[in-house]
C-alpha cells in the first residue's frame, strides 16, 4: 500500500516557549552587485531586518553569523577548495562585513564560522542550551546552503528550526523553493514573515 505523502512527511513541530533568532551570513558578499556571491536581490535582507526588529522588541536572544578564514583559507578545508568565491572571505575584508540593516548591537553574539552550518565547529549549540532555547528562528543566506545546513543541525541538536520564508534567499528560485520544501517536509517548519512577527509581538 502506497501511503499519501502528507501521512509520511510534514508533521508539525511546535513553536516553543524560548525562541532565539539567528541571522546567517548576511554579509556584503551576497548583496554587492558584481561580487561573485551576489544574489541579485535584497528582498531577504529587508525581511530579515524586519524579523530582527521584532525579535529585539520582544527581548528574544539574537545571534549573527559571518564567514571568515585564516591566511590562505587554512581553516576552510575542502569546503574552501570547492567554493572558489570563499577566497574573498579570507581575513576581515569588506565583503565579509555584515550589512548595516542587520548590524549587531552591543551584547548580540556574532559567531564566526568556516563551514555551511552555523553549528559546525562553533559554540552555537552550547550557547542555545545554556540560554534554555527550544526554538531557533532562522533567517539569512543561502537557502540551499548555510540555511538548510543550519536547519538540519538545529533539529539534530534538539532545537525546532523555524525558517522564515521571505527572510532567506538563494542565487536562483529553483534551489530556494526546493530546499524550503525539503525543510518543511523533514527537518523543521517554514513560516511566513508575518506569522513570525505576529508570534514575536505576543512575546512581550
Amino acid at each position: 500500500m502506497i501511503r499519501d505523502h502528507e501521512e509520511v512527511f510534514g508533521r508539525t513541530l511546535p513553536f516553543g516557549e524560548r525562541p532565539a533568532l539567528v541571522l546567517i551570513d548576511l554579509m556584503r558578499a551576497y548583496f554587492e552587485p558584481g561580487a561573485e556571491l551576489y544574489m541579485g536581490s535584497r528582498d531577504c535582507l529587508d525581511a530579515a531586518a524586519r524579523i530582527l526588529l521584532a525579535a529585539r522588541d520582544a527581548g528574544v536572544p539574537v545571534i549573527h553569523t559571518r564567514v571568515a578564514y585564516g591566511p590562505g583559507g587554512v581553516d576552510g578545508g575542502l569546503f574552501f577548495r570547492k567554493v572558489a568565491p570563499l577566497r574573498h572571505l579570507v581575513g576581515d575584508g569588506p565583503l565579509g562585513a555584515l550589512m548595516p540593516e542587520v548590524a549587531p548591537l552591543p551584547g548580540e553574539l556574532v559567531i564566526v564560522k568556516q563551514y555551511a552550518s552555523a553549528f559546525f565547529g562553533t559554540s552555537l549549540a552550547s550557547t542555545l542550551t545554556a540560554l534554555g532555547i527550544d526554538t531557533l528562528i532562522v533567517t539569512g543566506v543561502s537557502t540551499s546552503g548555510c540555511v538548510r545546513a543550519t536547519a538540519v543541525d538545529a533539529v539534530q541538536h534538539g532545537f525546532v528550526p523555524v525558517v522564515v520564508r521571505q527572510a532567506v534567499g538563494d542565487r536562483d528560485p529553483g534551489p530556494h523553493e526546493a530546499n524550503l520544501f525539503d525543510i518543511q517536509a523533514k527537518y523543521g517548519e517554514v513560516w511566513d514573515d508575518t506569522e513570525v512577527i505576529a508570534r514575536l509581538a505576543g512575546w512581550v
